[in-house]
């Protein structure tokens, strides 16, 4: 459980950037970007706090 807790930052960012691929080759939709930006902001905050805390 620990691993996928301190990989959860990063797993985030990913689905971020899938987001991106889906607007970029897919659909077309304002909704995306914002979902894109959220998790890529709540993944790298996410990463450097757990990583801070469980160093």
């Amino acid at each position: 459980m620990n691993t996928l807790l301190k990989n959860l930052g990063a797993i985030l960012v990913l689905l971020g950037i899938v987001c991106l691929a889906v607007y970029y080759f897919g659909v077309q939709v304002n909704g995306l970007l914002v979902a894109a930006l959220a998790l890529e902001v709540a993944g790298v905050l996410s990463y450097i706090l757990i990583n801070k805390r469980l160093g």
